[in-house]
């Protein structure tokens, strides 16, 4: 709609992140307290516009029925990436050397991996923060449908391998699902007992600290990446807090615009801009896709808030229903998307 034509009533019923208009100003009172839009959603650098994913934006840029103004710089200086829009076309062909990024192989210690268990020195000798797992699975039960671990991998941030190993289930194989795996019997004859796979893995999450002790993001245990993690620490039968967990599989700016999750297939090659799982499939590419994907979200420059979930106490009283009154009377929209906050830990809240 054209602005010169909407009324200032309607004008100040806008929602001044996702632009929805409403017919009352406590209809827009309402959304503000369910929508929980903030500086960390995914924004149109043309219109401003906040959405709730990078799908629902790249929808907006190019998809099937754009924003037709933003579509059309976007076509010129855009990011099919990153969904970034530059300066310049020149500024975008330089971005793009950057921005498109390539499988990394570590040489020597990768071929190494491939052999087995690593050197337990690389494990315990790592200070690294954040850390990436990836796990292969083989088929157990009658049918070879229950997914048994018998490949597990460990990267650090710069994509180093701290561990990789086949493992031995604790059940029998009954598919080795070669065509991806690429495991064979003879791998797992003389593999690593899941337990011990798993306490080393635990123990090294930890660091020093009980698992039970382990409650805020500023004490000595690691920051675990990867996608579909749940699955990966079941299969592993490993346990470990979630507030330490980043996965790439239900992190909110990452879902589909239904909410639902994206294959780490298609994250790889939209948001990073080549392919992995072609063929027989190894759990470093996906290490190195999901830390790949995790800094990318982490290095996102985001505004700095005191408090900047929805949850924190302070908070808790922007919306209350007592000052119902005072946020349709006297604050504008633009005045209550600044009290609004978060309902996810966005990943650039980091150390």
């Amino acid at each position: 709609m054209d602005h010169r034509y909407e009324s200032s009533e309607t004008l100040r019923n806008k929602c001044a992140a996702c632009y929805r208009q409403f017919n009352k100003m406590e209809h827009l009172v309402d959304h503000m307290r369910t929508s929980y839009h903030s500086v960390h959603e995914p924004m149109c650098v043309v219109c401003k516009k906040h959405c709730r994913s990078f799908e629902s934006l790249r929808e907006h840029l190019i998809g099937p029925l754009p924003k037709a103004d933003c579509e059309r710089i976007f076509k010129k200086r855009g990011c099919d990436i990153c969904l970034t829009i530059l300066g310049s076309r020149s500024a975008l062909r330089a971005h793009k050397e950057s921005c498109q990024l390539s499988h990394s192989n570590n040489g020597v210690l990768y071929r190494m991996a491939k052999l087995g268990i690593q050197d337990d020195l690389m494990i315990e000798n790592s200070r690294g923060r954040v850390v990436a797992l990836a796990c292969k699975m083989v088929g157990g039960g009658s049918d070879g449908s229950l997914d048994l671990c018998a490949r597990v991998c460990l990267i650090d941030e710069h994509e180093r391998i701290l561990f990789h190993s086949y493992v031995a289930p604790n059940l029998p194989v009954t598919n080795y699902r070669y065509e991806t795996t690429g495991i064979r019997p003879e791998h797992l004859r003389d593999a690593v007992p899941l337990k011990q796979v798993s306490r080393k893995i635990q123990d090294y999450l930890c660091n020093g600290e009980p698992i039970w002790q382990i409650r805020s993001r500023s004490g000595r245990a690691r920051i675990l990446v990867g996608h579909d993690l749940g699955h990966d620490l079941k299969c592993l039968d490993l346990e470990y807090p979630a507030i330490m967990i980043r996965d790439t599989s239900i992190y909110p700016p990452l879902l589909k615009t239904s909410k639902l999750s994206n294959s780490l297939k298609y994250l790889t090659k939209a948001y990073l801009g080549y392919d992995i799982q072609t063929g027989v499939q190894d759990p470093y590419d996906d290490c190195v896709a999901t830390m790949k994907l995790y800094m990318r979200m982490k290095s996102q420059a985001h505004k700095r808030e005191d408090y900047p979930l929805a949850t924190d106490p302070q908070n808790r009283n922007n919306f209350a229903s007592w000052r119902q009154s005072e946020l349709e009377r006297i604050m504008t929209p633009p005045k209550i998307l600044e009290i609004s906050r978060s309902d996810y830990y966005c990943w650039c809240l980091d150390p």
